[in-house]
């Protein structure tokens, strides 16, 4: 149970999902510098530093998480690397002597967190596959559903639901390639002291066998080194890590922004999923407010601003190192993903549960295709002669005298002015004007590109 005392971060228990807060959890960071430790040490046996048995020791003793007593002790030296040392080597009597030779703090925290990095990056694919799933779904549901499209918000030409969809999954798709891209690439500080100079490794091992020594612990850890580092990794591998995610964070915050506005009675077409008692308002029993893309949009604000402190942390790194990034990394990265991670999450759930009011869609539809289809009826003018310009101004004069009428609440009598207007006639019959007028099958290609995305998308990500 929570503590409700004292103030606990949402993070901690609102958003992201169990997985996520775990991976940075602190509990795993203190497991993952003893797996460090214990790794470390059994690189160094070949090297005659430490024996087997007390390799065994460390290995043996490293699940043995006392969260409470390394606390006490960082209460009185205030380093928390150097209190879980302390406990660890209490609990290896053999082996305590021998932890973390050789090392500085950041050769052991650097290396952890790059493995909570890739973790964490490992979870946010497997949500956004799981997206992209949904996605794939209802664009081949809805690929030839017509609607009418909107541009500034005012109605425009029609498009189908199935190509509306497919294009932010088109952009969830360059994203899953990016981290896909971005988790591979991902290097970490390696083994090499203070300055990253490995000169306290060179000193305990010879310098003639470090790129071994570091080779082995590479493929210990199962990550890469930076072939360059200072006392951290390069500070700007986590403002490219940041910057991912939140651009990803923008297609879903977009995606989510879209079905606010389609949610609302003016427009009607889309809605989130509303549970059987989910509540909209304590004050109005009949809301039902859009309150998971809300959400979304909600943290999305606060994602779009942790790449900029990530960017000063990397231009800040002063020379060798400074400490002055320390603080804000604990609560940036962690944060990050578990925005990400709840907005993906989130994104599904709406997704997944969508509802489409085809009613909805067909009244509009009905109501702008009228103006939509003077596009087309342009086109089929020019080509049997008709002076473009002048045409355009004829249906300009036509399309204004509608707006009017439909602002009065009448239905749209575009199509009807339209056809029994003169200069019209004199090109067209009012036959061929009033299958210039259907504006729904004004599609081009629309249908067949929606579901070449979807196709593409169902091929890479079943790989």
């Amino acid at each position: 149970m929570r503590d409700q005392k004292t103030y606990q971060s949402p993070f901690s228990w609102r958003y992201g999902s169990p997985q996520m807060r775990e991976i940075w959890g602190e509990y795993n960071t203190r497991l993952l510098w003893r797996e460090i430790w214990a790794n470390l040490a059994e690189v160094q046996i070949k090297y005659q530093l430490v024996t087997a048995d007390q390799a065994a020791e460390l290995r043996t003793s490293a699940g043995e998480i006392d969260l409470a007593q390394s606390l006490k002790i960082e209460e009185q030296i205030h380093h928390d690397l150097m209190a879980e040392l302390q406990v660890f080597a209490k609990q290896c009597p053999s082996a305590g002597g021998i932890l973390h030779l050789g090392a500085t703090s950041m050769d052991i925290k650097d290396n952890a967190l790059i493995l909570q990095l890739k973790d964490a990056l490992v979870l946010i694919l497997e949500e956004l596959h799981g997206l992209l799933e949904v996605m794939v779904g209802l664009i081949d549901r809805f690929a030839e559903m017509p609607l009418i499209g909107f541009t500034h918000l005012q109605p425009a030409e029609p498009t189908t639901l199935g190509y509306r969809l497919a294009q932010p999954a088109q952009d969830l798709l360059m994203y899953y390639r990016l981290l896909i891209a971005l988790e591979g690439g991902i290097k970490s500080k390696g083994f090499c002291g203070a300055v990253g100079t490995s000169a306290s490794f060179a000193s305990l091992i010879g310098k003639e066998n470090l790129a071994e020594f570091q080779d082995r612990m590479a493929k210990k850890l199962g990550i890469e080194f930076f072939e360059v580092v200072s006392q951290t990794y390069p500070r700007i591998q986590d403002y490219r890590v940041l910057t991912t995610l939140s651009g990803l964070g923008a297609v879903l915050y977009k995606m989510a922004f879209d079905l606010r506005i389609l949610q609302s009675p003016a427009f009607a077409e889309l809605a989130e999923p509303f549970g059987e008692k989910q509540i909209g308002s304590s004050a109005m029993p009949f809301k039902q407010n859009p309150v998971k893309a809300e959400k979304i949009n909600s943290l999305g604000r606060h994602l779009a601003q942790l790449p900029r402190t990530a960017w000063d942390n990397a231009a800040h790194s002063l020379l060798e190192r400074t400490l002055d990034d320390s603080a804000n990394r604990r609560v940036i990265l962690p944060e990050a993903f578990l925005i990400t991670d709840e907005m993906l999450r989130e994104c599904k759930a709406i997704f997944s549960g969508l509802q489409v009011f085809e009613q909805g869609i067909k009244h509009n539809l009905e109501d702008y295709g009228p103006f939509a289809a003077t596009e087309k009826l342009l086109m089929t003018l020019s080509k049997a002669g008709a002076d473009r310009q002048q045409m355009h101004q004829v249906l300009r004069n036509h399309a204004l005298q509608a707006w009017a009428a439909v602002r009065e609440g009448e239905l749209n009598p575009l199509s009807e002015l339209v056809s029994k207007d003169p200069a019209l006639l004199e090109y067209l019959s009012r036959t061929e004007i009033g299958e210039a007028m259907d504006g729904s099958a004004y599609l081009g290609d629309a249908v067949e590109r929606a579901k070449r995305l979807a196709a593409k998308i169902k091929l890479e990500i079943s790989g």
